[in-house]
């Protein structure tokens, strides 16, 4: 064990063995992104933990309930693996979010019995003695002090439920990404609403450290597990109360623990510090254009310096998603708040190349084709945020469309996980279709905006055969085969080299 939060002596581990000769109770306050795919995991994995998820938003319970039970089925039906495998394929479409592998994993657990949903979050957080607060921590859009910091309603309203439902001794866990020193305000919240002062509540940090679309996969085999402890003796007990849970399914050598400040800043570091990639290829690719240089010639060469790496070095529309614009936001108003004001304006870029990128590639739609887009038809393939989710949150796709309708485009969209009616919902001018072909099918171009592998095989002859001419194709992601389009005739653009230049 790392840092020095380190247990030393037998006490915390004589401590540890009486807590868990009992089986372990965990209530989730949270069935989001979150929440719901942590629970499940834990549930999954330790067998003798019980797991509670409780969230007041009744649809989403409601959704969890007969997700889980339409997933338990497939997993214990003895029909064939395609029998299971449409089941499975039932229960992610039912299930409050698409996720890789989720529906498996949740109906593992229900089929055990150690994970269920529920509405009733105050009897959930009495009966637990480790409670994850999994709540939304989105960035304040009011208030005179300015906005971009995190709103921590949420987590002071499900702390103040811990407090006042507590019936004996808990662990709280701080698992959203929340600004530092979080902790007071918990710590601050539980002692002035607990009703039995005899009661202690130890608060840790131990956020996910998640990629949506492959959440299940980061959760079973992390590259590291993150918790943050008081440097006192009941935060180094409830920190390893907590690493025993993990370790059953974590090796040891994974599990690092830290000051408790250190941890709620290392998510927001980490976060930070991935954004700052893509806006830094992003930032290469706008050069790489206006020069005729190669960005993906560029990052490739740079990528195999062992200092620098490979990862987040593709070029593209831009980021998007609940954490990077979000989190960077709150760091910039955390370091405001600190007055070190030189070091938020250098994050502030991070935002301002992306906000750029997503416009720059808008632009380029248009003046690509001949400088207006009005009453042409544009097929947008993609309005998640990226593959192997349906969610839309700051989806780069959402701002490309409002570019294009605004300078009174058709648009119709497609996407293989995002609703209908969310995305009618948005932008209820936009067609949407079941069918990419159906989508692109009269259009004028085609804009891939989400790199699902889907979009990667489909016959473009057929959609180019379909499309109006001159018919164009702008490779938001860089996931095309582009020499082959332009063999079939279509004309095409894409986050790499030469915007200037239409390529046929």
């Amino acid at each position: 064990m790392s840092s020095s939060c380190a247990v030393s002596g037998g006490a915390a581990a004589v401590a540890v063995a009486v807590a868990v000769a009992v089986k372990t109770r965990m209530c989730c306050i949270g069935a989001g992104y979150v929440g719901g795919p942590s629970s499940a995991v834990f549930a999954d994995r330790c067998p003798d933990v019980d797991v509670v998820v409780a969230d007041l938003n009744a649809d989403r319970v409601d959704a969890w309930v007969r997700g889980s039970r339409i997933a338990a089925d497939a997993v214990s039906s003895s029909g064939t693996k395609e029998d299971v495998g449409r089941g499975l394929a039932e229960a992610e479409g039912v299930l409050p979010m698409y996720e890789p592998g989720l529906a498996e994993v949740v109906g593992r657990a229900t089929v055990r019995g150690n994970l269920r949903f529920t509405t009733e979050v105050g009897p959930a957080v009495a009966g637990a003695r480790i409670v994850l607060l999994c709540v939304n921590t989105p960035n304040k859009e009011y208030g005179t002090s300015g906005v971009g910091g995190y709103d921590l309603t949420s987590y002071e309203s499900a702390a103040r439920c811990v407090a006042q439902n507590a019936v004996h001794d808990m662990i709280v866990v701080e698992k959203s990404t929340v600004p530092v020193r979080t902790a007071d305000v918990i710590e601050t919240v539980l002692a002035a609403n607990v009703r039995d002062k005899s009661i202690k509540f130890d608060v840790l940090s131990s956020p996910e450290f998640l990629a949506e679309g492959t959440a299940i996969h980061n959760l079973e085999t992390p590259d590291r597990v993150l918790i943050g402890c008081h440097d006192t003796p009941s935060g180094h007990l409830a920190e390893e109360e907590l690493a025993a849970v993990y370790r059953k399914w974590i090796p040891q050598e994974k599990i690092v623990v830290t000051k408790i400040w250190s941890s709620e800043l290392s998510k927001l570091a980490a976060n930070a510090l991935l954004a700052q990639r893509i806006s830094s290829i992003n930032a290469f690719s706008a050069l790489c254009e206006a020069s005729g240089a190669d960005v993906q010639e560029v990052a490739r060469v740079v990528g195999m310096d062992t200092r620098i790496g490979p990862y987040f070095l593709n070029s593209s529309v831009g980021f998007g998603g609940s954490c990077f614009g979000k989190d960077l936001q709150g760091l910039i108003y955390l370091c405001e708040s600190y007055h070190l004001h030189e070091v938020a304006e250098y994050w502030r870029q991070v935002l301002k190349i992306n906000n750029y990128q997503k416009k720059r590639f808008s632009a380029k739609i248009i003046s690509t084709m001949f400088g207006t887009v009005r009453n042409k038809t544009i097929c947008i393939l993609g309005m998640a945020f990226k593959k192997n989710t349906g969610d839309t949150r700051d989806s780069a796709a959402l701002d490309v469309i409002q570019h294009l309708l605004a300078d009174h485009a058709n648009i119709v969209a497609y996407d293989p996980k995002v609703p209908i009616s969310e995305i009618k919902t948005m932008f209820p001018a936009v067609k949407c279709t079941t069918d990419p072909y159906e989508a692109a099918c009269g259009s004028d171009a085609v804009a891939v905006l989400t790199e699902w592998d889907v979009f990667k095989t489909l016959d473009y002859t057929r959609i180019y055969n379909s499309m109006r001419r001159p018919a164009f194709v702008f490779d938001g992601r860089n996931i095309l085969n582009h020499t082959a389009l332009r063999d079939i005739g279509m004309h095409t653009q894409f986050v790499k080299n030469s915007a200037t230049k239409t390529h046929r």
